[in-house]
This record gives C-alpha cells, sequence and structure tokens, in this order.
C-alpha cells in the first residue's frame, strides 16, 4: 500500500507539472494571435506540427525501452541508461549535420524556401535536443525524483514564456523608443522567427541544467544491449508515428492542398488558433490519465468481476464529466474566445467537432485496458491505422472543397472511429460490461441541451449566458439525481 501510495504521489506531481505546462503556454496564444496575422501564425502551427511528428522518430520508443531494461537484474543501470543517451545522442547530431547541409532541398520541400530556413532549422535543432533530454528526464522518473523533473519543466516553461515576452512585446517598444539599445540583435522584420529563438534558447537552457543527470552514470556502453533495446522499442515508434500523425497529419499536409501557400497558411493559422480551445478538453483527458492509470494499477490483482465493474464506473464517470466540459466550452464560447484575437473569429466553427473529437479519443484511452490487461498491445497500431486512413481520406478529398472545418471533421472521424472499433473488437476479445446505454443517453441529453442552446438565441449577450447557464444546470442536475450523486462537502473536504 505504501508503494501505492507513493506511485500516486509523484504521478500527482508530475501530472500537475505537465498540465499547468499545458495551460502556461496555453496562454501565448493570445499574444501570438494578437501580434501576428492568420498566415503568420498558420506558419508556426505547420511547423510545430513537424516538431511533435520529429520528436517520436528521434526518440524512437527509448524512453520506454529505458524504463523496461533498467529494471532488469542482468542489465546495469548505468549500461542501459549511456547506451540509450549514447544512441539518442548520435542520432540526434547526425539529425541536425543532416538537415544543416540540405537546409535549403529540405525548407523548400515544405514550403519555406522564401527566408524562412531559419525557422526550419532552428526548429530541427530544438526537436533534436528534446529527443535527447528525454533520457535524462526518464532517469529523473526512475530515481523517483519528481520535484526536480517538475521543477525542471517549470523553468523550461517559465523562461520560453519570459523569452516570448520580451522579443514579442518588449523588443518591439524599445525598438521604436531606444533602437540603439537592441538593434546589435533585434531585427523587427523577423516577427514569427522569434517564437522559435525563444523556445531553442529554452530548450538549450535545459541541456545545461540536466547535466548532472547526463554524467550521473559512469559511461558503460554496450552494443548487443542496444540492439536488443532497439528491437525491444522499434514497434513504439511505429505506433508512436502512427500516434501522431493522427494528431498532427492535418496541419502538416495542409499548406500542400492549396496552390496558393498565403491562402493555405492564413486558413490554417485560423484552424490552429481555433484549435487551442480545444485544449480545454485535452487538458482534462491529460488529468484524468495521470489519475486513471496508476488507480487501475492498483487494481490488477483484484477480482476480475470487482475490477471490471470499476472500470466500467471510470468510463461512464468520464464521459460524464467530458460531456459537461463540452457544454461549459460551447455554452460560454463568447467567453472562451477571448483567448484569441477577432480576426480569428471565423473558425470558431470547429471548435464543437474538435471538443467531441478529443472526448472520443479520451474514450478510446479508456477502452485500451481491454488490450494493455492481456498484453496485446499491437491493437493500438490497428486501431491507430484505422483512424489514420479515415483522417488522411476525409483530408485530402474534402479540404480543398470545404477548407479548414473538413480538418475537424476529419478529426472527430478519425477518433471516433478508432473508439468503435476498439470496443467491438474488445466485446470480442476481452469484454467489460460497459453502462452503453445510461453513457449513450447522456450523449444524447448533451445534444438536445446544445441544440436548445443553439435554436433559443436572442440579440441579448446577457439574456443568452442566463439562458445557457439554466441548461448548463439542468445537465448537472439530471446527472446527480440519475447518479444519486450525494455531495457531502465535509466528507469532500477531508
Amino acid at each position: 500500500m505504501a508503494g501505492i501510495k507513493s506511485l500516486v504521489k509523484d504521478t500527482a506531481i508530475y501530472g500537475v507539472s505537465s498540465i499547468i505546462g499545458r495551460f502556461l503556454n496555453w496562454l501565448l496564444v493570445p499574444l501570438y494571435t494578437a501580434k501576428f496575422v492568420p498566415a503568420e501564425y498558420g506558419v508556426v502551427t505547420n511547423i510545430y506540427a513537424y516538431i511533435a511528428l520529429i520528436l517520436v522518430f528521434l526518440t524512437y520508443g527509448m524512453e520506454t525501452g529505458f524504463f523496461r531494461f533498467a529494471k532488469r537484474n542482468e542489465h546495469s543501470l548505468a549500461s542501459v541508461y549511456t547506451s540509450i543517451l549514447s544512441s539518442i545522442g548520435f542520432t540526434s547530431m547526425l539529425f541536425i549535420a543532416l538537415l544543416w547541409m540540405f537546409i535549403d532541398p529540405v525548407s523548400s520541400l515544405m514550403g519555406y524556401a522564401d527566408g524562412k530556413s531559419s525557422f526550419v532549422l532552428m526548429m530541427g535543432i530544438t526537436v533534436a535536443i528534446d529527443a535527447f533530454i528525454s533520457i535524462p528526464f526518464a532517469y529523473l522518473r526512475f530515481k523517483q525524483r519528481p520535484i526536480r523533473f517538475a521543477y525542471l519543466k517549470m523553468v523550461n516553461i517559465g523562461l520560453n514564456i519570459g523569452l516570448n515576452l520580451f522579443f514579442i512585446l518588449l523588443c518591439p517598444w524599445l525598438y521604436e523608443v531606444a533602437p540603439d539599445t537592441i538593434s546589435w540583435f533585434y531585427d523587427p522584420t523577423y516577427g514569427i522567427g522569434y517564437i522559435f529563438v525563444a523556445n531553442i534558447i529554452s530548450t538549450g537552457a535545459m541541456l545545461v541544467l540536466l547535466l548532472p543527470e547526463i554524467c550521473a552514470e559512469k559511461f558503460s556502453f554496450d552494443a548487443t544491449l542496444l540492439r536488443t533495446m532497439l528491437k525491444f522499442s522499434w514497434p513504439l515508434l511505429i505506433a508512436g508515428l502512427a500516434g501522431i500523425m493522427n494528431q498532427n497529419i492535418d496541419k502538416i499536409i495542409y499548406p500542400f492542398l492549396f496552390e496558393n501557400k498565403e491562402i493555405a497558411n492564413h486558413q490554417l493559422g485560423i484552424y490552429g488558433a481555433n484549435y487551442k480551445i480545444a485544449m480545454v478538453m485535452i487538458m482534462f483527458i491529460q488529468a484524468f490519465r495521470f489519475a486513471y492509470e496508476p488507480l487501475m494499477f492498483s487494481k490488477k490483482n483484484e477480482d476480475k468481476a470487482k475490477k471490471n465493474k470499476e472500470y466500467a464506473d471510470a468510463m461512464k464517470y468520464f464521459v460524464m464529466f467530458g460531456l459537461l466540459i463540452f457544454l461549459v466550452v460551447m455554452f460560454y464560447l463568447d467567453i472562451f474566445k477571448v483567448l484569441i484575437s477577432s480576426k480569428y473569429y471565423e473558425g470558431l466553427v470547429v471548435v464543437p467537432y474538435l471538443l467531441a473529437a478529443e472526448l472520443c479519443y479520451g474514450i478510446t484511452f479508456n477502452l485500451s485496458l481491454w488490450y494493455k490487461n492481456i498484453d496485446k498491445t499491437y491493437w493500438a497500431i490497428v486501431f491507430t491505422f484505422i483512424g489514420f486512413v479515415v483522417m488522411i481520406t476525409i483530408i485530402t478529398t474534402c479540404v480543398p472543397t470545404f477548407g479548414y472545418i473538413a480538418c475537424a471533421w476529419a478529426a472527430l472521424a478519425c477518433y471516433l472511429s478508432m473508439m468503435i472499433a476498439s470496443y467491438l473488437v474488445g466485446r470480442k476479445v476481452n469484454p467489460i460490461e460497459y453502462e452503453v446505454k445510461r453513457i449513450f443517453s447522456y450523449v444524447l441529453i448533451t445534444a438536445v441541451l446544445f441544440g436548445i442552446s443553439l435554436l433559443v438565441e436572442t440579440p441579448y449577450a446577457w439574456l443568452n449566458i442566463l439562458i445557457r447557464t439554466i441548461l448548463l444546470i439542468s445537465y448537472v442536475v439530471i446527472v446527480i439525481k440519475r447518479e444519486k450523486i450525494h455531495l457531502n462537502l465535509k466528507k469532500l473536504k477531508r
């Protein structure tokens, strides 16, 4: 029991630092959308999608491999750690060198030959460093040092935000009132480039701060062990690439679906900015995962029927709260939209589709228990591939005609197809009796309340808010009564 309590405590620290980090980075969106036009923000959206994809490629599943092999007695921690560190260090340096040598053709291929090749180079260096330092961060987790882990993550985020404010707000002001003070390093025409400058500096600072962890173990490279770990990790690379492609393929290929790159980047910028509003659902799912995974781990040796009942209850409550978040965001979208500049408001139409898509993704994560419990994780690749085919089909056929809203349709269809496939296969292979009818009834109630909010629209903002608040309270009351939830505030406080 003491071990489980320690696990839960450490997970809470990791989770809180990660969620706070996402939230703080989320707060940069108003700055970006206020200072940059949609076409510029579209470039940022596109390049960061590449970063997410390349990061998975450059770590090639070795972070999980480290945890797997570091816990085996036949291998010393030093040999496992330094072998992986050497491998990722070499491939990261090779990636930087190749990108440096072929920066012009790579930039042209990505559509950034017109003076933006430095953006691509900084992106490459940043993601290579990120891949390398992911192993020292894994080392901290292995050594059960969550405080230092969280501290370094928060320093990284704080430094990145501070540099963004410096380059995007302070430097332009200083350039107007006292240009001589910063003209030696600041170029007002560089614009969004300073987002990547801030990122590469903050990531480089992490590399320096992690030097104690990088040098913590005596160097002991083992080529045979490395081959074994690579054999273990390559399926994780495939699954990781497939998953990250589902999340970012729309932002990567969008500029290639239009002849006019400026128009494509303009639309992608609007889509990317409005996608950030759906981060509310993403943060909820991440918080749930950090709390859910250690809890389910603690149930591993319980009676199967009792355990499956708890899995089913967890699914039901997850959907209930997810639907509540959907209604909160959509009912108060006039408040949430202040996150982005008014010149991006035309893209608000994608928000309900993206919220629903992320909720389906969260349900799919819940459903993944059936194949994780029986060690058949290859099903993750199968379901992810199904979602990828659905997404890429809709994007390539519909985006040229309907624009960025088709990306939102594709995201919803992708995760919905993964959810349905996982549920149907799970019913056959390792069934868990989820309360499907009750869950579906909550989805139906949510749809009806959301439909009413769209139909009952008045010219008065305060009245609209009042009506939607009543509808939201109605949902909460329905859930409390149907689930017979007793609100004991004293017990809750304890």
